[in-house]
């Protein structure tokens, strides 16, 4: 946990003791169910909090007013609840919406979220595809997501949530160079447009990252995002 403190120092992130022992209690039902239903390859303790929890709220890079300006959030592909558990443990106004297409994480999901005694928070089984054809077309002020797909296969997943003047942040590896050239025009198809890349490190570590900031300015044409499967088959 001191390295734990050390990382949100550097982030500038401020904890209570309650939000501290929420997210040691993640941790340790992250290593119960990960046992039993494999839903992380990175099991240990440091480990998790490095490459899970800090790398989650390390969207502050991004300007550390973006989470306080907004209201409602979507993440994307959440798989065990990385990043919209971990943001929505340090930063608890959100109104967090976690959406993937296996059932088994949203069971876990939704026993972390009782477990926590977290509120404004709801995890939803089920594709982008489809919910992003639904009532939660352009509903939403940000989305996020750490789902591993390329910059334009993830942005027609997932731009169709954002409301205009609201943001698309992808969270990548640090080299994208390529990939954001190639996906330029899917990005300006689906109504967005790329207004930064900011590279970093995770504290005290040789881990780089980048986040990709994406700003709704057009709605999204009906006919996106296409069928399930069709996004990653043959991206725009």
């Amino acid at each position: 946990m001191l390295l734990f403190n050390n990382d949100l120092d550097i982030l500038g992130i401020e904890l209570n003791n309650k939000q501290r022992a929420q997210f040691d209690d993640y941790y340790k039902l992250l290593s119960q169910w990960n046992s039993v239903s494999n839903l992380t390859a990175i099991v240990e303790y440091e480990d998790v909090y490095k490459k899970h929890f800090v790398d989650s709220l390390a969207i502050v890079n991004a300007g550390s007013n973006i989470l306080y300006s907004i209201e409602k959030v979507i993440d994307v592909g959440t798989g065990a609840g990385f990043p919209g558990i971990p943001l929505k443990i340090a930063f608890p106004d959100l109104d967090m919406t976690l959406l993937d297409s296996q059932s088994k994480r949203v069971k876990f999901l939704d026993h972390v979220i009782k477990s926590l005694d977290l509120k404004g928070i709801v995890a939803l089984h089920g594709r982008a595809e489809d919910f992003a054809k639904q009532e939660m077309r352009e509903k939403f002020n940000l989305c996020v997501s750490r789902a591993v797909a390329n910059l334009s296969t993830l942005s027609e997943y997932c731009l169709p949530f954002v409301k205009i003047g609201g943001f698309f942040i992808s969270y990548k590896s640090e080299k994208i160079a390529e990939e954001i050239t190639d996906s330029q025009s899917a990005i300006t198809i689906l109504g967005g447009n790329i207004q930064d890349k900011i590279t970093y490190s995770l504290p005290d570590s040789d881990i780089n990252r980048s986040l990709i900031l994406i700003k709704k300015i057009n709605n999204t044409p009906d006919i996106f995002p296409r069928k399930a499967g069709i996004p990653t088959k043959k991206p725009l």
